[in-house]
C-alpha cells in the first residue's frame, strides 16, 4: 500500500508497532527466564504482560480502523531483539548478577524503541484529531515508561553494584 498521507502513516505505524511489540514481549519471556535476580524476574515477567496490554491496545485501535494488526514486520525491532538474544542469552557470562546488568541493557534498549514509536503514534492521532486513539496511546506510553523505570531502578539499586568485579 502506498502511504499518502498522514493517517496512512499513522496506521502503517500502529502496524509496526504491533510487530515490534510482538517480537520484544517473546525475547522478554526468555530474559525472564535467565535472570537471575527475582525482583528483575518479576519486574520482566510484569514487562510481558504490559507489553501484551500494548498489543491490544494496538489491535483495536487498527481493527477500528478496519486493518489487519499483523500487516507489517519490524526490522527494527527484529535487529534488537538480535541483540538481545546475542548480548544477554548467548553470550558468555560467567557471573549471573553481570548477566543481570546486560539483561537489563538489552531490555531497556527495546523499550527505547517502543517509547519512540508509542510517541510519534500519539502524535500522529492527536494531529488527525483522533481523541480516543489519543487517550489509549498515552496510557500505552506512560505503561513503557514506567516499565524503563523499573529497571533504571533496578539496575540502581544493587544489580549494578552486584554486577562490579570486587578486583576493579
Amino acid at each position: 500500500m502506498a502511504l499518502a498521507n498522514l493517517k496512512d502513516i499513522y496506521l502503517d505505524q500502529l502496524q509496526d508497532l504491533y510487530s515490534a511489540n510482538s517480537q520484544s514481549a517473546k525475547v522478554t519471556q526468555e530474559l525472564a527466564e535467565a535472570a537471575h535476580d527475582e525482583d528483575l524476574k518479576n519486574a520482566l515477567k510484569a514487562g510481558v504482560e504490559g507489553i501484551g496490554d500494548g498489543m491490544k491496545v494496538l489491535a483495536e485501535i487498527l481493527e477500528g480502523h478496519g486493518k489487519d494488526p499483523k500487516g507489517e514486520f519490524c526490522r527494527g525491532m527484529e535487529g534488537l531483539v538480535k541483540e538481545a538474544r546475542a548480548h544477554a542469552l548467548e553470550e558468555e557470562i560467567t557471573d549471573p548478577d553481570a548477566r543481570d546488568a546486560m539483561i537489563i541493557t538489552q531490555y531497556q534498549r527495546m523499550a527505547h524503541y517502543a517509547i519512540a514509536g508509542y510517541g510519534c503514534v500519539l502524535a500522529f492521532a492527536q494531529r488527525l484529531d483522533l481523541e480516543d486513539d489519543a487517550e489509549k496511546l498515552e496510557e500505552c506510553l506512560e505503561a513503557t515508561y514506567d516499565g524503563d523505570d523499573t529497571m533504571s531502578d533496578l539496575a540502581l539499586g544493587g544489580i549494578n553494584e552486584a554486577a562490579m568485579d570486587e578486583e576493579d
